[in-house]
């Protein structure tokens, strides 16, 4: 007898009611079948925004893996669901659009985001929500990332949203299709909601994306429900899309949430009736039980699954998982005959969130997906050539984490500042100050080990880039695949003039959200500020547009030189100070001085006035096209301005030495529960 065969014995007969049901009864008669349990068990495995990090290519064959391995113990009722941000325009995004990327299996016709479809296609993603950095490319740039396309299949997969229109874009209004089909009949397209069969069940998939879409990337024509009224007007948006499907005989619903803030998920389990699962999206939250196993540094915000009551007084599960496959969500549940989960069926030593490494690939006994291998083999061919590209050196570990650049001063926040200060004055000598979003800092340059033994997060290490002897990296270098990892977005730069009352504005925008770790809060340059996050935050109405009251934050204000020498105080005990008409050359983002559908630039900054004197920093407005070191990013751009900085100011011998700070020490940026408040002399 083999193992197996012997593995599967022993486990008959400890199921057994009766040892003698595996032989040796006295009257050889079977032991009686343990009772079946009632209702219908689902296995629902789930992530979240897979979009771009520098190193998560290392995590994608762990994790298809592991994937494979926990489908395969619930082969007929597991069902594989990606709340949103599947890419985000990066490394890997555009890698996909690389000539040698023709041809790869999966891929067949090279684009931007291509191979990000073509790896969940062949993990058999079912269904997506429509995150906000789905949409980053632009309308256009998404349809052509789920269209089919010569030997290229697009995406196998629906992607859903009910609050989102999208036949009002004319990239998009091709690929609608009737809400409340099966997942299945409509790959490549877009919808509300849609049903699939799992384990002779009939199941309900919905998604849901943020009304803050408009604010935060590139939504062309798409229709946003609801305009305001916050999280009841969302939910009376999309009640009667659940009950449409309730109307089908549908009593299994399963909600895909891409709404960038936890807060809101759990606020709608408890708004809306026949959402039996929330998968949440967009804010990174890693949900685990106290027996998951956690990459090093890593800690769990709260308990998996999350438990609510829904407005119908029936039970509701919130899970969610951190991004960059680095975690699976895995869910194990039972529903009664009439659809009401049971939450006694919980069991925490198999539901959680499930670490993506080698070692739980090997101990699930799973194996990475061939064709998954063949797309990362792929793209790391193509990213390794730009690794090998050397930009400059830093002798430190450039901060670039979320919960970082969106809190405080960082050091590769002012780096990049500093660099957008540099090239505009390229091309105009007057700017004063460089203002950018925290938010669109995705990645550090550098990394970080918890050293063995340790398991706080007050014992990391931060290193400067590792070498890569493939590619000829130096310890240290910094090449354009740092780069474009980092500043994946590589906004255009735009130069404006404000005045002293409307920097103060936008800089009272930057710091209203500072205990949400908004992506709105500002890296900077050319000038120094001091906030109390303590008082009135700016504050806009409902829907996070129109603002309503002036906030109290900003409490000090000056420009600076380059040596970091007061030039002219602006605010003074959250005042301004002289005359508030005074014109400031600013360089910041084309991003956040573009207006949206509520008249707000991106992130919500209010650049609701006109920007005098505008230039937007392109090939055309840069005299001789700029700088032209760096020749991989377009002139203007955010790349290209870090790339040219770097290679003009930051070379071998002088690598770039400012080290990370804590809050208590920073100077551009002082947060006033932390320190006190020097920015005037």
């Amino acid at each position: 007898m083999d193992t197996s065969a012997l593995r599967k014995l022993t486990t008959a007969c400890l199921a057994a009611l009766a040892l003698s049901a595996c032989g040796g009864d006295d009257d050889n008669d079977p032991a009686p079948a343990p009772p079946a349990e009632a209702g219908f068990q689902l296995q629902l495995l789930h992530f979240a925004d897979m979009d771009g990090a520098t190193g998560a290519l290392q995590n994608v064959e762990p994790f298809s893996a592991v994937l494979d391995a926990l489908r395969a113990e619930y082969p007929d009722n597991t069902l594989v669901l990606s709340s949103g941000d599947n890419f985000i325009p990066g490394p890997r995004y555009f890698a996909a659009a690389d000539p040698a990327m023709d041809g790869v299996p999966g891929v067949a016709v090279a684009g931007n985001g291509r191979a990000d479809i073509a790896m969940l296609n062949a993990m058999g993603l079912q269904g997506a929500a429509v995150g906000n950095h789905d949409l980053d490319g632009g309308t256009a740039e998404f349809a052509g990332i789920l269209a089919a396309e010569g030997n290229y299949p697009g995406a196998r997969f629906p992607y859903l949203s009910a609050n989102l229109d999208f036949t009002t874009d004319a990239n998009l209004a091709g690929l609608v299709q009737s809400d409340g089909q099966s997942l299945a009949a409509m790959p490549n397209g877009l919808s509300g909601y849609g049903t699939v069969e799992v384990g002779g069940e009939t199941l309900g998939v919905i998604g849901a994306s943020t009304p803050s879409l408009g604010n935060i990337t590139s939504t062309g024509d798409i229709t946003i429900n609801p305009s305001s009224g916050g999280n009841q007007a969302l939910a009376d948006v999309l009640q009667p899309k659940i009950d449409e499907l309730r109307d089908q005989g549908v009593d299994k619903i399963i909600m895909l949430a891409h709404m960038q803030t936890l807060s809101v998920e759990k606020e709608l389990a408890t708004l809306l009736e026949g959402v039996d699962i929330i998968v949440a999206g967009g804010s990174n939250t890693l949900l685990a039980d106290d027996n998951d196993r956690l990459r090093d540094g890593d800690s769990a915000a709260d308990d998996y699954p999350l438990t609510f009551t829904s407005a119908a007084d029936e039970p509701v599960l919130v899970v969610n998982t951190d991004g960059d496959y680095k975690y699976l969500g895995r869910l194990v549940v039972r529903f009664d005959d009439d659809g009401v989960l049971l939450t006694d069926s919980l069991d925490d030593t198999v539901n959680g969130a499930y670490v993506t490494d080698e070692t739980m690939a090997e101990n699930l006994e799973g194996t990475p997906n061939s064709d998954v291998t063949t797309i990362v083999t792929a793209l790391e061919d193509v990213l390794a050539a730009r690794d090998g590209n050397i930009l400059g050196r830093t002798a430190v570990y450039l901060d670039g984490r979320r919960n970082q650049v969106r809190t405080q001063e960082t050091n590769l926040g002012n780096l990049t500042a500093d660099a957008n200060l540099w090239l505009s004055r390229q091309y105009d000598p007057s700017v004063q100050v460089s203002i950018k979003n925290g938010g669109g800092i995705r990645d550090d340059i550098g990394y970080f080990v918890i050293p063995p033994g340790s398991t706080s997060e007050d014992d990391l290490e931060f290193f400067p880039p590792a070498a890569n002897e493939s590619a000829g990296k130096a310890e240290g270098d910094i090449s354009q695949f740092d780069l474009e990892g980092s500043l994946r977005f590589n906004n255009t730069l735009t130069v404006g003039d404000v005045t002293a009352a409307e920097l103060h504005q936008l800089l009272e925008h930057a710091v209203a959200k500072v205990e949400g770790v908004a992506g709105q809060f500002p890296q900077v340059a050319g000038l120094r500020f001091s906030f109390d996050p303590t008082r009135q935050g700016l504050r806009s109405t409902a829907n996070g547009d129109d603002v309503d009251q002036a906030g109290e934050r900003v409490r000090s204000l000056a420009l600076v030189d380059d040596n970091g020498a007061v030039l002219d105080t602006l605010v003074q005990n959250g005042a301004v100070v002289g005359d508030a008409n005074r014109v400031i050359r600013l360089v910041t983002l084309g991003f956040l001085a573009t207006e949206g559908g509520s008249g707000l630039g991106g992130d919500g900054y209010p650049f609701d006035f006109p920007l005098e004197n505008r230039i937007d920093l392109d090939a055309e407005a840069i005299p001789g096209g700029g700088s032209n070191l760096a020749t991989f990013a377009n002139p203007g751009s955010e790349q290209d301005a870090l790339a040219e900085y770097l290679l003009d100011r930051i070379g071998e011998s002088t690598p770039f030495n400012q080290a990370e700070t804590d809050a208590d020490q920073d100077l551009r940026i002082q947060n006033l529960s932390r320190r006190t408040d020097t920015v005037l002399p």
